[in-house]
């Protein structure tokens, strides 16, 4: 069983930078493919940011690229997404997801999931 613990959420202004942690527990973590995800009130589910093949293959959004980080450790066992020059349209919760098995950006494909951190930004 996969286990993720998202950390990191708060308020955070404009142009602020914010990083979230996601620690996996389990018997297995080089294999995983890990994305980000988040949702707006009342928008649908939105992939952000993903690694898979022990950090091999690394995909980011167009809407964050150039201001979002993905990073894994296979020693702490964490995926961290670094968020900087923070908008106000990144308000969202923030989900962390695994996939045992091959490499996909669709949330449909993710097998565990986290409990998800708030992040607010204000203008």
């Amino acid at each position: 069983q996969v286990q993720l613990v998202e950390s990191g959420g708060g308020l955070e202004q404009a142009g602020g930078s914010r990083r979230l942690s996601c620690v996996i527990s389990g018997p297995i973590f080089s294999t995983l493919t890990v994305a980000w995800f988040r949702q707006a009130p009342g928008k649908e589910r939105e992939f952000v940011a993903g690694t898979g093949r022990s950090g091999g293959i690394i995909n980011v959004a167009d809407s964050v690229k150039g201001r979002f980080t993905i990073s894994r450790d296979a020693a702490k066992r964490t995926v961290d997404l670094q968020m900087n020059n923070l908008k106000p349209e990144d308000t969202a919760v923030y989900y962390c997801a695994a996939r045992l098995q091959g490499v996909s950006w669709n949330s449909f494909d993710y097998d565990y999931w986290g409990q998800g951190t708030q992040v607010t930004v204000s203008s």
